[in-house]
């Protein structure tokens, strides 16, 4: 280990794949982008990151740089199946990993007789499949059988893993287990298919938890090739692993197996920018939310105001988007200081507001109409958090000292309105909020910490859990609030946060310059450095049980 704790893993090969690799879409790319300057640092080029070829020529990735020269021998003399295509290159992030984008078009014609393979080897059910379930087990075949041609070309070697994520891989783990069972197989789920979907269509999670047949709500929700697909993925690995001790016990009821280890989400703090330019990145992101949010409500929002901000997936109940907006609602008549809060996920949005581009553009205070939103929507009827807000009346008194603003599309610089990454705002809010009610790790509130900011998340989150066994859940000791949280007490949960947002509203710079310094530190804590040792007990057990199969 870097910390001198255990010494790294034995390894010739390691295969990490995800659909998020040189793909950022969701929570699952910062763990992969940050957790690869670490690998890099232990393996060096021995760790390769597999992931969807979805880009074109019109439309490239970002964070993918070509290189020709790597792994050019085994490229020349491969000779893969099913049409796969390759691109070779590294991972344009800190460590710069190589990188395999797999081009998975060919596949399709052939996942009818792979889907009868696995349901005879490993019972997975694909007949009930819709959605994403192909593209992902497309996908996952050509990262398999990419996989499976390096290990071959390189005179199939010991020590080699394949990690796999999430449902969206598990037939390529399967895949590889029957190809080329000599390969170790580690699999990961960082929220399980069954529990997001019981949660995701209202249903109590916690109370009933023990109560729940994963297999039957499956069929109850129409999950069951997903479901059956993760499954399986699971009890195939050599080593199944997930995120959080809240998600270990939810796959060990639905899924039907104990995971061998929790591999807890580090992070690295890369984004972070240096004392020397902290302040001034500071106010430049609080000049840019403040412009905007006068130029769309036409209020006089102060230098002083109190920017507090939710973001992450837009799951509505599943975020706890909903008890965000209450807790807002009850901040009404309880303080006089002026407060924008911001719920910034992405929905279906269409394109950033022409009148507010406009409106910014002469610096106008004048204000719009519906001062609520920056973005058009292709579903604004039927969008729940807009609803919401209307509901809750914000927007309807220019004199609310409450302001809501709903920043419904990804920040990554080119929105139309703000046009600057989500990073670059985050360091100039005051605090954030994560109320989450299913939420497996949490890396939205470990990036708030890391910029000093202030987080309120709860105790159904794996984040949440982690401060509690790890600190105390107090501002001033770890820059975090963690509220207890269950299947019945949502209104004291918003009033909870209420409360904690007053605490903060009312603190004097002092201390609040105290809890931005517990903040930082507690990111310190959850760095990669230190949790990377539960990835080498889980990359140990792998290797001896298919050693077992030599």
């Amino acid at each position: 280990m870097i910390e001198g704790k255990k010494e790294e893993c034995r390894l010739n090969l390691l295969f990490e794949t995800s659909w998020e690799v040189c793909n950022k879409i969701g929570g699952i790319y910062t763990v992969l982008s940050t957790k690869a300057k670490t690998l890099q640092k232990l393996y060096k080029d021995k760790v390769i990151f597999v992931g969807p070829d979805v880009w074109s020529d019109k439309n490239p990735s970002p964070f993918f740089v070509e290189n020709q020269s790597l792994l050019k021998s085994w490229r020349r003399s491969a000779q893969l199946p099913y049409d796969i295509k390759v691109r070779i290159g590294r991972w344009d992030i800190p460590g710069k990993p190589i990188a395999v984008l797999v081009d998975f078009n060919g596949v399709y014609a052939h996942l009818n007789e792979i889907y009868g393979e696995m349901w005879s080897r490993y019972g997975v059910d694909s007949l009930h499949a819709y959605g994403d379930y192909g593209e992902g087990c497309a996908f996952a075949v050509a990262a398999a059988a990419v996989i499976q041609s390096i290990y071959d070309y390189e005179g199939c070697p010991d020590d080699v893993i394949a990690h796999f994520n999430e449902w969206t891989t598990g037939m390529g783990l399967l895949y590889l287990k029957w190809k080329v069972p000599a390969v170790a197989t580690v699999f990961t789920t960082h929220a399980t298919s069954i529990g997001r979907s019981i949660c995701g269509n209202g249903k109590p999670l916690y109370d009933y938890l023990k109560g729940y047949n994963g297999d039957q709500m499956a069929r109850e929700l129409n999950m069951e090739s997903k479901h059956s697909l993760e499954k399986a993925a699971a009890h195939a690995a050599d080593c199944f692993t997930t995120v959080s001790d809240i998600t270990a016990v939810e796959c060990e009821q639905l899924l039907d197996i104990k995971p061998a280890v929790v591999t807890p989400n580090g992070f690295e703090k890369n984004f972070v920018p240096a004392r020397t330019r902290f302040d001034a990145a500071r106010q430049q992101a609080r000049a840019k939310l403040l412009g905007v949010a006068r130029a769309l409500t036409g209020k006089q929002l102060g230098d002083d105001t109190f920017i507090v901000a939710t973001s992450g997936r837009c799951e509505y109940r599943n975020k706890g988007i909903d008890v965000f907006l209450d807790s807002i609602n009850a901040l009404r008549g309880r303080t006089q200081s002026r407060v924008l809060a911001l719920v910034m996920v992405p929905a279906w949005v269409d394109k950033g507001r022409a009148d507010l581009q406009e409106a910014i553009a002469r610096n106008s205070t004048a204000g719009l109409p519906d001062a609520v939103i920056t973005h058009s929507l292709h579903n604004y009827d039927e969008d729940p958090i807009i609803n919401r807000i209307h509901q809750l009346g914000f927007g309807a008194d220019a004199n609310d000292s409450m302001t809501v603003i709903y920043v419904p599309c990804y920040l990554n610089g080119d929105d139309g309105v703000f046009n600057a990454p989500y990073y670059d705002l985050l360091i100039g809010v005051d605090a954030t909020v994560f109320p989450s009610y299913y939420e497996p790790w949490g890396y939205t509130p470990l990036e708030s910490v890391a910029f000093g900011v202030p987080a309120v998340t709860t105790s159904l989150s794996g984040f949440g859990r982690w401060i509690l066994a790890s600190s105390r859940p107090e501002f001033t000791v770890s820059g975090v609030n963690v509220i207890p949280r269950t299947d019945s007490n949502y209104n004291e949960v918003a009033g909870a946060i209420a409360q904690s947002l007053f605490s903060l509203i009312s603190a004097q710079p002092a201390e609040r310059a105290k809890i931005a310094k517990a903040a930082m530190n507690t990111s310190s804590k959850a760095a990669w450095s230190h949790f990377m040792e539960w990835y080498d007990d889980a990359f140990r057990i792998a290797l001896r049980n298919a050693e077992k199969r030599r």
